[in-house]
């Protein structure tokens, strides 16, 4: 039996505070980006432009025009999307309803920026181009219809029933429309007036993501607490550190998987690359198909989201959010995932 003091000295706290400064400060820096860019795309006008093309997903799930601003944004930083969305919610752009169905359309584009960070570079190399083509295709087409089941929901949500997207576009948007006006029309007489539209973009920026930053802190340094001494609680509390490997068997077993997946689906669970090195020479034996490899990897990614959830979704959602709805973000946002990945096992492994 451990002591709380070897517990303790396992992994020195100053490790644990070091990352979390890391990840905070990483945030904050996306997410001050996000909520600046959101102001001065008002300020100058630059939603008129961007509308143009984002009001293909805008207009049929009847979000504002400055919705399409963010939804974009995800595809370059996932964080400065959210952050746009954040300050839209925080002004009355937005109401919850439909920041719900703003989240859940920036699904794919979120999706979109790890192709090339990620998924192209690092996991197709590792599983090989058929395994891997297939698994980044069965991703995106998840990712695509989780966006166009936010698309159908603003569709049949925001239709006159929530108002949200044009009274509040409108009547509700905390001044943004006519300072916007206002700047449209000083702009013309030269650029101290444009000075004053990025300084007063900064000074909202910086009191928006002061309000977020005390919480965001609070939470990250919490959660990375517990998961940094996850293992040595487990030892004092007792068994349990098999719970993982257990769910893996169950889920594997339960769709007539190869008998090799659930440790595949433990390591994918806790770290996707390593769940790929896991499964690469399996693919290459035969023991895998390419539609079971990559129905293994899926199922992996059902059982990393109480993992993810845990480690990043909470604190991040938490910290832009508030609790309760960052809540309801966190559930839509798992819930659709695990339905439409489920749609894709039945899929994969019925044809």
């Amino acid at each position: 039996m451990q002591s709380a003091t070897s517990v303790v000295l396992a992994t020195p706290v100053t490790d644990v505070l070091a990352t979390v400064a890391y990840r905070v400060l990483r945030i904050t820096v996306f997410l001050s980006l996000g909520v600046f860019l959101a102001n001065l795309a008002v300020a100058f006008g630059l939603v008129e432009k961007i509308a143009a093309v984002s009001r293909y997903l805008t207009g049929p799930a009847n979000l504002p025009d400055e919705v399409g601003t963010a939804i974009l944004t995800t595809t370059a930083s996932t964080t400065a999307g959210y952050g746009m969305l954040a300050d839209f919610r925080e002004s009355g752009v937005l109401d919850d309803r439909a920041t719900l169905v703003a989240v859940t359309i920036n699904t794919f584009f979120g999706f979109a920026q790890h192709i090339v960070t990620f998924y192209a570079p690092i996991l197709i190399p590792i599983l090989g181009f058929e395994v891997g083509v297939l698994y980044v295709t069965t991703r995106g087409l998840v990712a695509l219809a989780i966006t166009l089941t936010g698309i159908v929901a603003g569709a049949l949500l925001l239709d006159g029933a929530s108002g949200t997207a044009a009274d509040v576009d409108a009547t509700t948007d905390g001044g943004r429309a006519d300072a916007a006006s206002a700047h449209g029309t000083e702009r013309d007489d030269g650029p101290e007036t444009r000075e004053a539209a990025v300084r007063e973009a900064f000074a909202e920026t910086v009191d928006r993501v002061g309000d977020i930053l005390p919480r965001l802190v609070v939470i990250y340094v919490v959660v990375s607490l517990l998961v940094a001494y996850s293992e040595e609680l487990l030892a004092l509390l007792g068994p349990g550190g098999a719970s993982v490997t257990a769910t893996a068997d169950a889920l594997a077993g339960s769709l007539g998987l190869p008998g090799a997946a659930a440790p595949v689906v433990a390591a994918y669970a806790l770290d996707t690359t390593s769940g790929a090195v896991v499964i690469a020479p399996l693919i290459e034996n035969g023991t895998f198909t390419a539609r079971t490899a990559v129905a293994t990897m899926l199922v992996g990614g059902i059982v990393s989201f109480a993992v993810s959830t845990f480690k990043r979704s909470i604190p991040f959602q938490y910290g832009i959010w508030g609790r309760e709805f960052g809540t309801k973000v966190i559930v839509v946002n798992t819930g659709l995932k695990i339905v439409w990945i489920a749609v894709a096992l039945v899929l994969l492994l019925g044809t």
